[in-house]
């Protein structure tokens, strides 16, 4: 081979092998003898671009690329490679509708990967849908005690309301087989027997619980209300108990409680407590110490039931004299305490010498009535006086009255 012949052959080869691809072989420049091998270089050449090509599709997941020449000796393991990811891709496909059989064998460590996915996600499949098959049936439990549940509530006194927390929509009536059905408002007939529902509608307290009491008229209701999240909607629950009898019950309790039974007026503890809350609040009041004249008396000469008449004319003539305001308590057998609101002993002590003398000259009765009493004054901020030392105060006072009443009635006072 002469010289001539072996660079252009040389350097026509090295171009094939290292770039950039871009000479050509003029085969009219060989001598004869060299034509077939520059042919078979140029073959050489076009197989090496062809192989370049194709494997630069499949490096890009290219899997629609066409295949190359079959006489391409090498293209002939990737061509081999392009078979199987065909086929893998077709295999991927089928698992991913749910054929857990598929099963490669063609592909080395991917294969082992492959085969254990498969196991793996049919396992998971089965845990799955046992684990809906558990829900679904733990679904169907819960129903069928909602139900239950919903048909205890309807037949409850109790209101039970769900309110959508943003749309104001009544999602939830217990009471609804008294009324159309539940739409964004009360009907007519909740209306009339639910007189609060502006206030159910209008509670906006998210993610607290209370307790709260509501009164209409003579009627209350306790309303226990808190959030909770209804059918995927974030909504308020409201449980409203009409508590009327409970709060008439209590108030008949606490009357009986401050009241005395045998006159109707204030007794001995609501006198306590109202004192206590006036020195407390440090507030100007007028105290009256009443002490009735001669109730022994009366009693042990004609009869309890007159001494019962002598107490009860007595407390009507007080109450008459004075305000409603004002608080009237009997604290003893014949002891009795006015007590009035501001400084005002010199016109109460008046007002009072008045009464004593019309009470002294009633004439309807069998034996002589009167009272004695004492009058201080609790000086606000400036007491300092305890309520014991109070009413001894004006417990002195009251004797010296009495001391003058025993001169003008001596069988009535001993």
């Amino acid at each position: 081979m002469d010289n001539k012949n072996c660079e252009l052959l040389f350097a026509y080869l090295k171009n094939i092998l290292y770039g950039p691809r871009t000479a050509s072989l003029d085969i009219d420049q060989l001598d004869e003898p060299y034509h077939e091998l520059g042919r078979d270089l140029q073959y050489l050449h076009h197989a090496v671009e062809e192989l370049l090509s194709y494997s630069s599709e499949l490096s890009k997941g290219n899997l629609s690329v066409a295949f190359p020449d079959k006489h391409n000796f090498l293209c002939e393991n990737l061509n081999q490679l392009h078979e199987n990811l065909n086929h893998l891709t077709w295999q991927a496909q089928q698992v991913a509708k749910g054929d857990y059989s598929q099963h490669i064998s063609y592909l080395g460590e991917f294969s082992t990967a492959f085969n254990d996915m498969t196991v793996q996600l049919k396992q998971r499949e089965e845990q799955l849908k046992e684990d809906t098959s558990r829900a679904k049936s733990h679904a169907e439990m819960i129903e069928d005690y909602n139900e239950l549940l919903v048909a205890m509530l309807s037949k409850r006194n109790e209101w039970l309301i769900v309110v959508d927390i943003d749309t104001k929509e009544i999602l939830y009536c217990n009471k609804d087989g008294h009324c159309d059905p539940i739409d964004s408002s009360f009907c007519a007939t909740c209306k009339k027997r639910l007189p609060f529902q502006d206030d159910i509608l209008n509670w906006n307290k998210r993610d607290e619980y209370k307790v709260w009491e509501i009164n209409d008229c003579d009627t209350y209701y306790r309303v226990t209300s808190f959030p909770i999240e209804w059918k995927e909607r974030y909504s308020y629950v409201h449980i409203a108990v009409d508590i009327t009898d409970e709060k008439r019950m209590a108030h008949t309790l606490t009357s009986k409680a401050y009241h005395d039974a045998g006159t109707g007026i204030k007794n001995r503890l609501f006198f306590k407590e109202y004192m206590e809350k006036i020195l407390n609040e440090q507030r100007d009041a007028t105290l009256c110490y009443l002490d009735l004249d001669g109730l022994k008396y009366v009693n042990d000469t004609f009869g309890h039931s007159q001494g019962d008449a002598y107490i009860q004319n007595f407390v009507e003539l007080i109450r008459s004299c004075f305000r409603n305001g004002d608080t009237f308590a009997r604290i003893g057998g014949d002891e009795f305490c006015l007590v009035l609101t501001g400084r005002m002993k010199d016109l109460i002590d008046k007002k009072l010498a008045a009464i004593l003398d019309s009470f002294q000259s009633e004439s309807d009765s069998e034996y002589q009535c009167s009272f004695s009493y004492g009058t201080v004054e609790i000086a606000g901020k400036d007491n300092e006086l305890t309520l014991d030392e109070i009413i001894q105060k004006a417990d002195s006072i009251m004797y010296k009255c009495k001391r003058k009443n025993k001169v003008k009635y001596p069988e009535l006072i001993r």
